[in-house]
């Protein structure tokens, strides 16, 4: 099927966009507005922001919005997810809450690719948005990368985004996408396999607990997590009595000095 191959290996670094600060503002005022017309009290909001995201639709914003999970779940609004990718278009907010959810904006929103450079962008665009329905604030992911081949058909886009740390978690996202001789594209197939680590859950209060071996395992468990568990850590501080206080703030100066 496929006469000539040519391989173009694209690794996505640090890349800033020409997004202002002004628009950026606006636009997540936007999504702070949908969420709080459902009701939503809880959340954090996150900026997507890449070149090759901004290459391959510049006229629409990304944000991640994620309802914490851990210790405690946060329910998020009806129609929302524990964690969803928001996009902002012509002054206008949308929820995407599912993988599949991104496919049909990408076969909706996509441009026709016009090179090798457009179609890596795409999958790189492609790998980055898709972490946000995997993020739950813990994971650590690697830059995404992809492979262009180009066939006197089209070009595929093969690539992977995965989990870096393995405290964080494992596996990671893999992507196929077809472009037809037109640049458009014509399918896209996604593999997820993303398993949480570690996270915070009972850890903290347990410190002070009667039996030893389940005083250390809570106390190697924070240490493991590290500067991960700061937000738990400080939540479960404001309300623990001093004694607990005082064990929190020793494993917490553990953490500091040990460069966890």
């Amino acid at each position: 099927m496929f006469a000539r191959w040519t391989f173009l290996m694209v690794l996505a670094g640090v890349m800033g966009t020409g997004l202002s600060s002004a628009r950026a503002g606006d636009s997540e005022d936007l999504v702070k507005q949908y969420l709080d017309n459902l009701g939503a009290k809880a959340y954090t909001i996150t900026a997507v922001n890449a070149d090759y995201i901004a290459n391959s639709f510049p006229d629409t914003d990304f944000f991640e919005v994620r309802f914490r999970q851990y210790p405690t779940a946060d329910a998020p609004p009806e129609g929302l997810s524990a964690s969803n990718l928001f996009l902002v278009q012509d002054g206008e907010a949308f929820a995407l809450v599912r993988p599949a959810d991104l496919k049909d904006f990408f076969f909706e929103d996509l441009a026709p690719v016009a090179d090798e450079d457009d179609a890596a962008d795409a999958g790189l665009a492609w790998l980055r948005l898709s972490e946000a329905f995997s993020q739950d604030g813990f994971y650590t992911f690697t830059a995404p990368e992809v492979i262009v081949i180009i066939t006197d058909v089209g070009f595929v886009v093969t690539g992977s985004v995965n989990v870096a740390d393995p405290i964080s978690g494992t596996g990671g996202i893999s992507i196929e996408m077809i472009f037809d001789s037109d640049g458009v594209l014509d399918s896209v197939d996604e593999t997820r396999t993303v398993r949480p680590g570690m996270r915070p859950r009972c850890q903290a209060t347990l410190l002070l607990h009667p039996e030893r071996l389940v005083r250390e395992i809570a106390e190697q468990d924070l240490l493991v997590m590290g500067r991960r568990a700061a937000e738990y850590l400080y939540e479960q501080r404001a309300k623990a009595r001093p004694e607990l206080q005082e064990a929190i703030d020793r494993v917490w100066q553990r953490i500091v000095d040990e460069g966890r």
